[in-house]
């Protein structure tokens, strides 16, 4: 007989999961019970990978039920919260208690355990991406038992961070906080292109976050968005930046949709958690019809790396909602596309035309591939293991690591067989 598999599809519609079942255990108990007989099994959190990460032929656990712990230790600046947490209720109930995260995605909608395991990332010059926030670790291992990981005290720890969902299923994470903060956004539009790149440094450090917003047409960028803490000695010029000027009224990355959706701006004060991500908890951004894609590019490369996307315009803005520019600070995690490296993220968020944006991709991998682009993992890309793994001076390490921990190949997908274990 042949299995039934379910009907669930992730956030964008775009991939309908291959597994035969998705649980939702309550408890971690449940949960280690769960994995325990289970052939084949995969974390599901909040669906906004675009890929099949988090696919498997066999269980799909679901981690939205869980208790939805968020254990705030002031003493220790910490905050324990529970695999299936989404860091827009984490930040609301952090700021309630006088404390805040470092960064934020573009999304508050998404699991704080998915987008540590998947390396995703905020803005900042000297803001590590939402993974290097993670001072400990609790997971599911493939024979049912808990492993507590901490930073400074086990082995391997930078190793099992950022996870990919190979080494088991994370029920909680312990991750830094400080004191609460005030952020303004203000938006500026249409900043010029050469203006831009003559002293990109200068553009990315004139605030906390940054984030460059294009369809990589014309002599103008779309717009620049700057999140600056209050408390920072100096703002970005009131009547120009770079060449663009203050926009009037709230705006939508995406030119033409309303700005209602997004986080306050016009240089309005506010709490760090309703401004580090670009949109409001209470709205989502859109009904998922959109794809996205995204590289990390060393820093050294950003401005050659910017000018060859906008000599592929011609390919690239007929497919593109929209594109944004980031910086990402360096660290120290095997598989984060930040290892080892300062770089900027570019990100695209593509009209949900899969077979054509499949079909462009190998065409911007290829010319990034000489800045030595790392793709983001939860989004589309087509490079596999082979290509990869010259990418990351730690991948042997994570792939014996993974054979260590999971030797059954429980937790193995055909995305990990794909772009982690095949290069051998």
């Amino acid at each position: 007989m042949t299995p039934v598999r379910v009907s669930e599809r992730n956030w964008a519609g775009n991939l309908a999961y291959g597994a035969e079942h998705v649980a939702h255990p309550e408890t971690v108990e449940e949960l280690q019970e769960l994995v325990a007989g289970a052939g084949k099994i995969r974390a599901l959190g909040s669906r906004h990978s675009f890929n099949d990460i988090a696919d498997t032929a066999g269980v799909l656990a679901a981690l939205d039920r869980l208790d939805p712990e968020i254990a705030v230790d002031a003493a220790n600046r910490t905050v324990t919260v529970s695999g299936g947490t989404l860091y827009g209720t984490a930040a609301a109930e952090l700021q309630r208690q006088g404390f805040a995260l470092h960064n934020l995605a573009s999304l508050p909608h998404i699991s704080i355990a998915g987008a540590v395991a998947t390396a995703t990332h905020g803005s900042g010059d000297t803001n590590g991406n939402l993974a290097t926030a993670v001072a400990g670790l609790e997971m599911v291992t493939a024979d049912g038992s808990l492993l507590a990981a901490l930073r400074g005290e086990t082995p391997d720890f930078e190793g099992m961070v950022v996870g990919l969902g190979a080494l088991g299923i994370v029920t909680r994470l312990t991750l830094d906080i400080e004191p609460a903060f005030e952020v303004a956004q203000t938006v500026f539009e249409k900043p010029a292109w050469d203006q831009v790149l003559a002293d990109f440094d200068a553009v990315t450090s004139s605030a906390y976050s940054v984030s460059l917003f294009t369809d990589w047409s014309g002599a103008a960028a779309g717009q620049a968005w700057l999140k600056r803490r209050t408390t920072d000695p100096s703002g970005p010029a009131a009547a120009d930046f770079f060449g663009g000027t203050p926009a009037a009224e709230a705006q939508h990355p995406i030119p033409g949709v309303a700005g209602s959706t997004c986080s306050e701006q016009l240089g309005i004060p506010g709490p760090w958690s309703d401004r580090l991500a670009h949109f409001r908890m209470e709205h989502m951004p859109s009904k998922g019809d959109e794809l996205q894609s995204e590289y990390l590019v060393p820093r050294e490369h950003a401005v050659d790396a910017i000018r060859t996307m906008r000599s592929l315009s011609h390919l690239v803005t007929p497919l593109l909602l929209i594109s944004e520019i980031r910086t990402v600070a360096a660290d120290n995690l095997w598989m984060s596309p930040n290892y080892g490296r300062d770089g900027i993220a570019l990100h695209f968020t593509w009209q949900p035309d899969q077979q054509r944006v499949e079909a462009l991709l190998p065409v911007i991998e290829a010319a990034l591939a000489p800045f030595r682009a790392r793709p983001h993992w939860g989004k589309l890309f087509t490079s596999d293991a082979s290509g990869l793994a010259p990418l990351y001076p730690r991948f042997g390490d994570f792939v014996a690591l993974a054979t260590a921990m999971d030797p059954e190949e429980k937790f193995r997908n055909g995305f990990l067989r794909r772009t982690v274990f095949n290069h051998r």
